[in-house]
């Protein structure tokens, strides 16, 4: 009697990074919603108590899968003023969400971040130190941009598509619910804005971004009298504003 199942010595070994992966790229596949370690173990084709050899709980694989999408985040170079710096990254950061949208709403609530964590963190903090922001102002601007990046994450996550339905597809059907005669701005702002053809509603992303950017260098300038560095800092920030527009991806 022959077996199609791989045997023990044709079994590739597991370490640490490798669960990781396996289980990041089951979370992309199938959401945390029922994920367990017996199904990661399926995916692995190992024995469940095999994993616990390198991850110490379901936690600490969470983490790790965190820590995996914070580490896919490539920080952008220093020589960039600070709000090409912070539009740079936050596009990034959208885009890994984008891939991994069951990571939306656990990146800033692990206990115990990841060494890809911290170094984010610490990056962007630093960054905005750099351009002369005070402790105060800096974490006015921290916590807006990662409300904004994650929450305009969640309403993309959130929308009643279909995989490959555009948005103006979308509205065009959920229009069918709302007569013009009793909900005539609705009316109005689906038909001639949301169902042009191409409309996506991740266009909308860089828009509200560069707005609150925007509001945050007015905000960072009437603070008070910054230093000399800093204000060489705004000054290389304003020339660089203006080059870089967009990062779509190419």
């Amino acid at each position: 009697m022959t077996s199609d199942a791989p045997s023990r010595k044709d079994r590739i070994p597991l370490w640490r990074d490798r669960v990781l992966h396996a289980a990041v790229a089951h979370a992309d596949d199938a959401g945390l919603e029922g994920f367990t370690m017996r199904r990661l173990a399926q995916v692995l084709d190992v024995a469940p108590m095999a994993l616990y050899r390198h991850v110490a709980s379901k936690d600490d694989l969470v983490d790790g899968m965190i820590d995996l999408v914070f580490s896919e985040v490539e920080l952008p170079s220093a020589d960039l003023g600070w709000q090409a710096w912070m539009r740079r990254r936050a596009i990034l950061v959208h885009q890994a969400l984008l891939r991994h949208p069951w990571a939306i709403g656990l990146m800033e609530s692990r206990r115990r971040p990841g060494p890809a964590s911290l170094r984010h963190h610490d990056a962007v903090i630093g960054r905005l130190r750099r351009a002369g922001f005070s402790i105060g102002m800096t974490a006015h601007a921290y916590s807006l941009l990662d409300a904004y990046i994650y929450g305009f994450a969640m309403s993309e996550a959130s929308l009643p598509s279909e995989p490959g339905m555009e948005t103006s597809e979308l509205a065009a059907v959920m229009s069918e619910q709302f007569p013009a005669d009793a909900y005539p701005h609705l009316a109005e702002f689906t038909v001639q804005h949301v169902m042009r053809p191409g409309y996506d509603f991740g266009d909308e992303f860089e828009y509200g971004l560069d707005l609150i950017l925007a509001g945050l260098a007015q905000a960072a300038a009437s603070a008070g009298p910054r230093s000399t560095g800093a204000r060489r800092e705004a000054a290389r920030s304003a020339r660089t504003r203006s080059t870089p527009t967009s990062f779509r991806p190419g």
